[in-house]
């Protein structure tokens, strides 16, 4: 009978004791939730201490109570971006968006968490409208974006475009291998990111990208080198001997005729080397030399604007009206805003008699020029 009584816990005792366990969790059960204004004070309390998952979280309550306060979503955001979060940081900017369209720090910093996340053609779009609208005014961040706006145009095929934005980058920055691998996709039209590339694949694409880097800071001699030495290490790497007659072309046709040829050396059926082929005779008023090289183009990849577009030309200039016409529309449907089929199917239309269509053609030559012209002047 001791021996049990030693082991007797009485029932009151145990009741006490769970209450006082229990009272913490009572209280806070009991405590009227936090208001609004509370959470918002809390979260930027923790916001300037640093203590980043905290404020997180304090700004994500402060918002189920509050979904139109725009600075929350705004901080949300770029906290969430600051730690990697890059998909809930996508949404929060999204909501900020929502609330304040065109905000310029909001469209750049969805952009890059777009990128994040390898959903490309949003982020590039993103990052060109916070360009248009401003965003380059400030120098570091002129240059983020200007690098991932070209990492976006090569990922997304264009890479003329790209090749355009590193123009601004070889002026002011030093050649590194991030940037020169970089380059070297664009110039040998690789649509990836350079982290997408395996350890063996990078020295021809460095490779490329110095020698295109030296062009485009103006040392011909240097470049002229550096090709000769990627043709000599990499003698069938597809659109090498392109890329250079690509960059000659504005200033010495004649030479990047001779590189465009000894492309086709290599790779018969690249496309984008019959298409400046073709150009070349154009712009030489030789259209029947145009024709054979624009037709293969076409045959090749007929969904390329600019194929159908040479292929229309070459027609319509040695006399086939009616097929130039229909392959500049294709043209045109493939890239509705090219400047060069617009122009080229007014003077089609002119010649066939169609006069309405015409002068249709030749406004919107002037609109699109109008356009490029006030993209130019924006800030």
């Amino acid at each position: 009978m001791r021996a049990w009584r030693q082991g007797y816990i009485h029932p009151m005792l145990v009741a006490v004791t769970i209450f006082f366990i229990l009272l913490p969790t009572i209280a806070a059960a009991q405590a009227p939730p936090a208001s609004f204004d509370d959470l918002v004070s809390q979260a930027t309390a923790a916001r300037e201490q640093n203590d980043i998952p905290g404020a997180i979280q304090l700004y994500g309550q402060a918002l189920q109570l509050n979904p139109k306060w725009q600075d929350g979503w705004w901080f949300l955001g770029s906290l969430q971006y600051a730690t990697d979060s890059y998909a809930p940081a996508r949404d929060a900017l999204t909501h900020y968006l929502e609330l304040v369209p065109n905000a310029v720090p909001a469209l750049a910093l969805r952009g890059l968490c777009e990128f994040e996340i390898g959903d490309y053609a949003p982020a590039l779009n993103d990052i060109q409208r916070a360009l248009s609208l401003g965003a380059a005014n400030q120098s570091r961040n002129e240059k983020i974006l200007r690098y991932h706006e070209a990492l976006l145009l090569t990922c997304t095929g264009k890479f003329e475009e790209a090749l355009q934005r590193y123009g601004v980058f070889v002026q002011h920055e030093a050649a590194n291998p991030e940037l020169l691998l970089a380059i070297g996709l664009a110039g040998l039209r690789t649509p990836v990111l350079p982290k997408e590339l395996v350890a063996n694949q990078r020295d021809l694409f460095v490779t490329a990208g110095n020698a295109t880097f030296l062009f485009l800071k103006g040392d011909q001699k240097g470049a002229q080198q550096a090709f000769q030495a990627l043709f000599q290490r990499f003698p069938s790497a597809p659109n090498a001997h392109y890329l250079y007659g690509y960059l000659l072309f504005p200033t010495d046709p004649d030479q990047a005729v001779a590189e465009f040829k000894r492309e086709l050396e290599i790779a018969p059926s690249n496309a984008n080397d019959q298409v400046m082929l073709a150009w070349a005779s154009l712009t030489q008023n030789d259209p029947a030399e145009a024709l054979p090289y624009a037709e293969k183009s076409a045959e090749e990849e007929p969904t390329l604007p600019s194929a159908q577009l040479v292929l229309g030309r070459s027609l319509l200039e040695t006399g086939n009206l009616k097929d130039g016409i229909a392959h500049l529309e294709t043209a045109l449907k493939l890239e509705p805003d090219n400047l060069e089929t617009h122009i080229a199917l007014a003077k089609a239309y002119s010649k066939s008699g169609r006069k309405e269509d015409a002068r249709r053609e030749r406004l919107l030559c002037l609109q699109i020029t109008q356009n490029r012209s006030t993209q130019i002047v924006s800030p």
